[in-house]
């Protein structure tokens, strides 16, 4: 009985380290993914029209080459509605755009670019 409850106890000292470790090192990649996706595979863009009603931005932008588009101004959902009230009309972005449940997406933003 002891041995089984020294197992136990062993068991469980080794597997919670472990999942935080996974935990911490699994947000970091999402953080990390968020912050940097706009730099890295992001495209250019002047914001045109904002509609916070809707959630939607229109935007002039460069070719999209993770969608196959050329260079157009389009309307876009935002993600995150919460990104709307920090975007203003004439304002220079670098944006990623992804096809999200059949609707073009801005998935990340950086303003001032």
């Amino acid at each position: 009985m002891k041995l089984l409850v020294a197992t136990i106890i062993s068991w469980i000292a080794l597997m919670v380290p472990l999942a935080a470790v996974a935990q911490s090192g699994h947000v970091a990649h999402h953080s990390a993914t968020t912050a940097t996706s706009a730099q890295s595979a992001g495209t250019n863009g002047i914001i045109k029209k904002v509609d916070k009603a809707a959630g939607t931005v229109t935007i002039t932008h460069e070719p999209l080459s993770n969608l196959g588009m050329p260079a157009m101004t389009m309307t876009f959902l935002v993600k995150d509605r919460a990104w709307i009230a920090g975007m203003k009309e004439g304002a220079k972005i670098r944006f990623v755009a992804e096809e999200m449940k059949g609707e073009l997406t801005v998935v990340a933003v950086e303003q001032g670019q």
